[in-house]
């Protein structure tokens, strides 16, 4: 069991609150960005994909906080999040000026990838609504204090959007903090985006501050050196997935300096192809190291296996209140996420806890 105390739910609004930017999507299928005369179009953003992940397969209470530029492709996006079942009521809205040169919404264009051909990710998200939030442009305290959330997620991919967005997620952890919320953070080191807002430097000043206020650390081992700056010894600085000594030496290290965390979790992935992965997590809880269970996976889309982990594990820590357990849920929904398109989940729990329990792929009749 866990010493987190949580929040009672009756006293919540919210079960998961996730602070992130939500981009449309724009999907080829099987075929390449470059070659397309077609897109299937989907919503996605780090953050938001563990809300939604709550709220679709786990049944929990997720509300949002973003910005949309108002025009007809920040209302596509509403209406997707919409179908997902996740509370919209925190939208900043920002008014359009007809051509996007002040203001947007972000579009990701996105490759599955398939064998020897890995997944391509074509971004296109300056200035967007999201990146223009500031501090003060969301009332926190209204958020955790009057209306009452249990959990609160956000990550380095919305702390990496602006020189401004960085300090909205120090404001919101803080304030999360004094509400007796717990915070969850999810590094995910994006070089390209820490580029224009101060590199590296920036990345690990933003995000040690931020760590200050976090409960339950996610993370790869990149994310841990790049963002905090934790070099473990013995460890292949290339790797961007851990293997459980480095992981048990990297949290060694974090949680010294930072004995806050509660928890620590990691997806591990071995790449044998892009459709092929060998694929297992582990994480730190309250002293003491879980591993899932490992699995050989055929892979439709790998885009939000990551968070599609983190929304499980996130259940299991705050509903089950079992870390062993929650570490095998989070690994069961990463892998069922990425048997289906898309940034989000279409598995439910029924089928999350049939995985866990040792299920495999016959027909269901």
């Amino acid at each position: 069991m866990t010493t987190m105390t949580i929040r009672p739910a009756d006293e919540c609004r919210y079960d998961i609150l996730s602070l992130g930017e939500v981009m449309l999507r724009l999907d080829p299928g099987e075929g390449r960005i470059r070659t397309a005369r077609g897109f299937r179009a989907w919503e996605g953003g780090g953050e938001y994909n563990v809300a939604r992940g709550l709220r679709r397969c786990f049944g929990q209470r997720a509300g949002l906080v973003t910005a949309l530029a108002r025009n007809d492709v920040g209302l596509l996006i509403e209406d997707l999040i919409l179908q997902g079942g996740v509370d919209t009521s925190h939208i900043v809205w920002r008014d359009y000026d007809g051509i996007g040169r002040e203001v947007r919404n972000g579009l990701n264009f996105t490759e599955r990838g398939f064998g020897i051909r890995g997944a391509v990710g074509c971004s296109d998200r300056g200035l967007t609504a999201t990146s223009q939030l500031k501090p003060g442009d969301v009332d926190w305290d209204h958020l955790f204090g009057t209306l009452g959330v249990r959990w609160f997620h956000t990550g380095g991919i919305f702390a990496a959007l602006s020189g401004t967005t960085g300090d909205v997620a120090i404001e919101a952890a803080e304030a999360a903090h004094r509400h007796g919320t717990i915070v969850s953070y999810d590094l995910n080191y994006r070089p390209s985006l820490w580029k224009g807002f101060g590199g590296l430097e920036k990345c690990r000043e933003i995000n040690r501050a931020v760590a200050r206020h976090v409960d339950v650390m996610i993370g790869n081992e990149e994310d841990f050196t790049a963002c905090l700056g934790f070099e473990v010894e013995g460890t292949d600085a290339n790797l961007t997935e851990l293997d459980a000594g480095s992981f048990e030496r990297m949290i060694e290290r974090a949680t010294a300096e930072f004995p806050n965390f509660k928890a620590t979790a990691t997806t591990m992935r071995g790449v044998k192809s892009a459709t092929v992965n060998d694929w297992s997590a582990m994480a730190w809880v309250d002293g003491r190291f879980y591993r899932s269970t490992e699995r050989e996976l055929e892979i439709m889309d790998r885009v939000g296996g990551g968070d599609s982990f983190a929304s499980g594990f996130i259940y299991g820590m705050m509903i089950l209140g079992d870390p062993e357990r929650a570490v095998e849920y989070g690994a069961a929904h990463g892998a069922l996420a990425m048997t289906t398109p898309g940034d989000t989940t279409m598995a439910s729990l029924a089928e999350v806890e049939k995985l866990v329990g040792g299920g495999g792929a016959r027909v269901d009749r």
